[in-house]
């Protein structure tokens, strides 16, 4: 073979090797761009959907109430590591859907520090998520409490009427919101 041919053949495989290299790292760029964009992704289209119980915020509660009346059952968790009891002031409540509700859960702080908590919620049946419309909640901030300390948590919310129009959903008489309140990490907290 004669010396150029076998340059040109070099020349013709760096560049191919050049471009394998670079779609590697293009591809590596994507992926590290997508899995931190999972998050929130994920979040939103939970939001959107009520996939997995997700309930929405509202920022003002519902302008149309009609006579049709839903239970609401209230359920409450602490982790373990969280020293605190938990637990809904009343155990359901029946409400019209579009009606504005109030419900108190109540915290106690059991050991001798001062704790911090955070609170993740959902709802059941998963498919009423998207009709479950928080106005303020707890679970919106991290709660604090003193030792041996005791506090009354309020969740305004609503049942969209709209719940009844979907196919899907139109069957659920029952909907039960379920906290589980966990340790938050970070500077101040056990």
């Amino acid at each position: 073979m004669k010396p150029e041919a076998n340059h040109t053949q070099q020349a013709l495989a760096d560049r191919q090797h050049s471009k394998v290299a670079a779609v590697c790292v293009g591809l590596v760029v994507a992926m590290s761009a997508l899995s931190y964009a999972a998050v929130p992704l994920y979040r939103m289209f939970c939001q959107a959907t009520g996939f997995g119980g997700t309930t929405n915020v509202a920022i003002k509660p519902s302008e149309v109430v009609i006579d049709q009346v839903v239970t609401v059952r209230f359920d409450s968790n602490v982790a373990p590591g969280l020293g605190w009891s938990f637990e809904p002031v009343q155990g359901s409540m029946d409400v019209k859907l579009g009606e504005n509700a109030l419900a108190f859960f109540r915290a106690t702080n059991t050991t001798d520090k001062v704790l911090k908590g955070t609170a993740s919620f959902n709802v059941a049946p998963g498919l009423a998520g998207v009709y479950f419309s928080k106005i303020e909640c707890f679970c919106f901030t991290e709660q604090t409490l003193k030792p041996g300390e005791s506090v009354e948590m309020p969740v305004s919310f609503f049942v969209d009427p709209k719940l009844i129009s979907d196919r899907d959903t139109s069957w659920i008489k029952e909907i039960t919101l379920s906290y589980t309140f966990y340790a938050s990490s970070g500077p101040g907290s056990s």
